[in-house]
């Protein structure tokens, strides 16, 4: 029995800062952001939006475009780190709204949960999802990643913001692509990234010694959460490229592979916080697993960092980028950073090229590299299946990036510091944020959706 990605769906925001304005704005040489990093747009949420509405519209559109019975659902898995509450999962908030489109009750037997890794959660949601799958042939789960990337302003992060959903049906038999069962994994613990809850004092925020009541707030210290990360690029950097070659090295052995196993691979698929990130990472993986290794791994330290950017700059590296990666890197490139969905947004963006270009890819393996900070990378593959090219078709991805809405860096600023109280853009046949409860005690913070016609 086979089992992997049945049907694809996903959900971008409609609204982007082009990164050159972004790159005017913050005195920053376009070519570094759009030649040296292959950033092009950044999308942005719309006031009405979260991750939830994200989520909620790739799903529906899953469920709608493939005429899925809801009864039929056993699962959905939530891959995000952008939760709303600390308690109630996004998967709760799906269920509900689903049960809203679709009639009462018609998720009442579907399990959800939230799966958080930072940008691998989702990948970790599929794991399991796979896993059940095996152990309960003709059940069908789905695997949602929804995500809203979001730096400070002027931090070294803020061109890389994105937001977006994926939502995969997962199945026996899929048409898509099926995944082997082996799955390499490298993990430690570590500060690259993070998201605190960052601590003040009543007497730092109210100018007042005593402890007083504050809103309801009786402790002295106020605890807030920010969706910006703490994060150091640089070390951030090295945690990605040294779980990734642990993992590689892994699956290697797990597959007992003898020469590259890059090679092997049609297409690589990696987590890109930015689309060249991929490319800038694998390099060290290229000089390693060459069929004719051009680095051994025992050099001098500062002469091996050396080699490694020699070979990233080689024809022959160009070349396998251009092979191997490349397709996947097209759609981040318009879209930015999307967390969770990154890498699978990686795989439609492919597979979209691949059809254009009249590819043979099916019966073709696919390699798999995710990861996400703190830290944790999984390798696996999977096999292209005969439905891919007629997914890839109807997905219509670059089409609808292709719709996408231009702001100014105005409208961007006021978006981020949430001044903005309307919608950029009137909503069409999805889902919206409509109220966030302030008043009733025991619905303090509850927030409630609908779908706009």
């Amino acid at each position: 029995m086979t089992t992997g990605i049945d049907a694809i769906a996903f959900d971008i925001a409609k609204i982007h800062l082009p990164v050159k304005t972004l790159a005017g704005a913050r005195n920053i040489d376009p070519d570094k952001l759009e030649k040296g990093l292959g950033l092009i747009k950044m999308t942005l949420p719309d006031a009405h939006q979260d991750a939830v509405v994200f989520g909620a519209n790739a799903l529906t559109r899953l469920i709608t475009d493939n005429t899925i019975n809801p009864a039929e659902i056993a699962r959905i898995y939530v891959g995000t780190e952008s939760g709303i509450d600390s308690s109630k999962p996004i998967g709760s908030f799906l269920v509900s709204l689903m049960e809203q489109k679709f009639g009462h009750n018609t998720f009442a037997g579907c399990d959800t949960v939230d799966f958080t890794f930072a940008c691998i959660g989702a990948v970790d949601a599929l794991h399991n999802c796979l896993d059940f799958i095996r152990l309960n042939p003709g059940k069908k789960a789905i695997v949602v990643a929804t995500d809203i990337a979001k730096y400070d302003l002027e931090s070294t992060g803020e061109y890389t913001q994105g937001a977006g959903a994926i939502a995969m049906l997962v199945t026996e038999s899929p048409r898509i692509i099926a995944f082997d069962n082996n799955w390499a994994v490298s993990t430690k613990g570590v500060f690259d990234f993070f998201k605190p809850y960052r601590a003040l004092t009543k007497q730092q925020i109210t100018n007042i010694e005593a402890n007083e009541p504050w809103f309801d707030n009786l402790e002295r210290v106020i605890e807030i959460h920010k969706d910006q990360p703490v994060f150091d690029g640089q070390y951030s950097n090295v945690c990605y490229t040294d779980r990734t070659r642990e993992a590689y090295n892994s699956f290697k052995k797990l597959t007992n592979t003898t020469g590259s196993l890059y090679n092997t691979w049609e297409g690589i698929m990696m987590h890109l916080p930015y689309a060249y990130q991929g490319r800038r990472m694998f390099a060290e993986l290229f000089a390693l697993d060459a069929d004719t290794p051009l680095l051994t791994g025992n050099e001098d330290p500062a002469d091996y960092q050396n080699r490694v950017r020699e070979i990233s700059k080689s024809d022959d590296y160009k070349a396998f980028v251009a092979q191997k990666l490349q397709p996947a890197e097209e759609a981040s490139s318009l879209i930015g950073n999307l967390y969770t969905g990154s890498v699978f947004m990686g795989f439609l963006s492919a597979i979209a090229r691949y059809a254009e270009t009249g590819r043979d890819a099916t019966g073709k393996t696919i390699g798999f590299l995710a990861y996400g900070s703190g830290s944790k990378s999984k390798v696996f593959q999977g096999t292209l299946q005969q439905g891919w090219k007629a997914a890839a078709q109807n997905a219509r991805l670059f089409e609808n990036l292709a719709q996408s809405y231009a702001i100014d860096f105005e409208a961007y600023q006021k978006l981020h510091k949430k001044e903005q109280d309307f919608s950029i853009l009137a909503p069409v046949n999805e889902w919206v944020l409509d109220t966030i409860e302030d008043t009733l005690p025991n619905l303090i913070g509850a927030r409630y959706y609908k779908w706009v016609e």
